[in-house]
């Protein structure tokens, strides 16, 4: 524009609503971009179509027109003539469309410039949406994903969440109307193929998309209503890169009759008619009419740029050609160089980030490892603490234990010493008691025998008393012949008899004396045997109650050593128990058997004295 208009001309138009002067406004629409121009009263067509296409870049210029709204149909601006001398709409601005007037046979041989490519892409696109052009609803889906290829690039869940292309109109109406899917399911099936197509640059996936729309049936055709009589039999002409077609108007897909453009040997028009010549002379010339005489130059204008170009595509390339295709290739070349060190380098970036990522996770794990591994040194010198504490109260613990242990083994040593003397005590006692006990049966035999030799005693003196008696009966008879009877009385009146006369008279007085002698000693005899048989009563009677004291403080012996030796087995499992474990004892019970223990052997000490001294 400040080339060859000026920007002060399109400030004039813009904010003034005024065009400079010997100039003209012009509006120029893209199927994405929407161009203004000034152009000459004087310029062609070719004037204007060339600054287009230098202002877009395109060289593949054979492709493309600007086409124009007449009334019911459209134009095509030719470029040998004067814009204004045709029949464009003399409004301001002027709306011209900048689209492909015709189609290649296959695209990826035809078509050279990247931006060739971009420009069919999204003129079949949008002809493919407006629903110009039928596809099924499986293509449509391909194509979709192909064009979110071009549109996104690579697929990345991580970028591309679901509802992304919630905004993007890729589906024909036709299509989504078909079906009762949601969006969201339409939009995981265009997902699920756009996953697939990874690694596919932009030129790369509009040319897939191309390849798979060239094979659609209505590709590139441009139809106008015909009639084949003057009855008016509506049919379709279709107008492409291969040929004519005839369709029937309820079918666009399948033509009833084809002229292919290497079978026509003449195309020509007369007002409404339009006559289509065969190249065999032996078919017949086909004849239409069509509604308006434009419509039939328009239909010869195709004819002829379709068939020029089906003949340039037999034929060798031209230098300008050849050197596009070289550029090209030598473009593609470096693109797909330039793809494979973005490819590396990408690859590069992304093992790098994910490096990245691995260590600055590391790196957040090796953080956490440190704060934990800080916490646990933490709490290891608490638990250090702890356990020193803890080690020194088990080592203040265990010399306490230590020594329970050795007054343990003390006080066990000296219990079983005093076991053995208790048990020495024991047979001491028991061997005294079996003394005790033979001197008691001793003593009943001594005192069954002396009370046996007291009853001799007892009968020697009743024997000796009867004698005496008989001997101081025969003494009385003696004396009653000798003697008065008064001094028979003296001699009643007194123990002992008086004097009597001489032995030699009588023959008595030494029998006499004997008498006297046998009965004093009888009776201080038996009042000895009377005294010692009392004594041995009583003797005997505190030997018995001695003997049962002895017997019940044996008994009680017996009593306090079995519980004694029941303690002592206490003591022993307590002392294992004590020994073994490695936890706290308690002390107050350990000291209180021993207490316990201590008392009952002082007691039995002390009994067992007590029995020896009474024994």
């Amino acid at each position: 524009l400040a080339e060859i208009t000026g920007f002060s001309n399109v400030f004039h138009y813009l904010f003034l609503g005024r065009c400079p002067s010997k100039a003209f406004a012009l509006c120029l629409q893209n199927v994405e971009i929407l161009w203004f121009y000034f152009f000459q009263v004087k310029w062609k067509g070719k004037d204007l179509f060339d600054l287009v296409c230098r202002t877009v870049g395109l060289r593949e210029t054979w492709f493309f027109g600007l086409r124009y709204t007449v009334k019911d149909t459209y134009a095509w601006l030719k470029q040998e003539k004067r814009v204004l001398d045709q029949e464009v709409p003399k409004d301001s601005p002027i709306m011209f469309h900048f689209l492909a007037k015709f189609f290649p046979e296959k695209v990826e041989e035809e078509l050279v410039q990247e931006i060739t490519q971009h420009l069919f892409f999204l003129q079949v696109k949008k002809q493919i949406l407006d629903e110009e052009i039928f596809c099924s609803p499986e293509a449509s889906v391909l194509l979709a994903s192909y064009a979110v290829q071009a549109k996104y690039g690579d697929y990345d869940p991580n970028f591309h969440k679901p509802g992304f292309l919630a905004q993007d109109e890729l589906l024909p109406k036709r299509v989504l109307m078909q079906y009762q899917m949601t969006a969201d399911m339409w939009e995981e099936k265009i997902t699920a193929w756009y996953a697939e197509h990874r690694g596919i640059a932009r030129d790369e996936a509009e040319m897939e998309y191309l390849k798979i729309a060239q094979d659609l049936e209505m590709y590139g055709v441009s139809y106008f209503h015909i009639t084949q009589n003057k009855r008016d039999t509506d049919l379709l002409l279709g107008v492409d890169a291969q040929g004519l077609h005839i369709y029937s108007p309820n079918n666009k897909l399948n033509p009833n009759k084809s002229f292919p453009w290497s079978g026509i040997r003449n195309i020509s028009y007369s007002e409404k008619e339009f006559t289509i010549k065969p190249l065999d002379k032996k078919k017949d010339v086909f004849k239409f009419y069509s509604s308006q005489l434009r419509v039939n130059k328009l239909i010869l204008q195709l004819c002829i740029g379709n068939h020029d170009l089906f003949m340039r595509r037999r034929k060798v390339d031209s230098i300008e050609v050849q050197q596009m295709k070289a550029q090209a290739k030598e473009e593609k070349a470096r693109k797909k160089m330039e793809r494979q060190i973005l490819a590396r380098e990408k690859q590069m970036r992304e093992e790098a980030e994910r490096a990245k990522e691995e260590m600055e996770r590391r790196l957040f794990q090796l953080q956490d490892e440190a704060r934990l591994a800080n916490e646990a040194l933490i709490r290891s010198e608490e638990t250090a603490d702890l356990l020193a504490e803890k080690a020194q109260i088990a080592e203040e613990e265990a010399k306490l234990l230590a020594h329970k242990a050795a007054e343990a083994e003390q006080e066990r040593q000296r219990l079983e010493v005093a076991a053995m003397k208790t048990k020495e005590e024991k047979r001491l006692m028991e061997q005294k008691m079996r003394e005790a006990e033979q001197l008691a049966v001793k003593l009943v035999e001594q005192s069954e025998r002396r009370l046996k030799e007291a009853d001799h005693l007892k009968q020697d003196l009743t024997e000796a008393k009867d004698a005496e008696r008989r001997a101081k009966q025969k003494l009385l008879e003696i004396t009653k012949t000798t003697y008065p009877v008064k001094n028979y009385h003296s001699v009643s009146a007194y123990s002992t008899p008086p004097a009597p006369p001489e032995p030699a008279d009588f023959g008595f007085e030494p029998a006499a004396a004997r008498l006297d002698f046998k009965d004093s000693d009888m009776k201080r005899l038996s009042m000895e045997i009377e005294r010692e048989r009392l004594e041995y009563m009583e003797k005997s009677k505190h030997l018995q109650d001695q003997l049962k004291e002895l017997k019940s403080e044996i008994e009680s012996l017996k009593l306090e050593e079995q519980q004694q030796q029941q303690q002592q087995q206490q003591q022993a499992n307590l002392y294992s128990l004590h020994s073994e474990a490695r936890g706290y004892v308690q002390d107050p019970l350990y000291i209180t058997h021993s207490n316990v223990c201590m008392v009952s052997l002082c007691c039995v000490h002390t009994k067992r004295k007590k029995i020896c001294s009474l024994a």
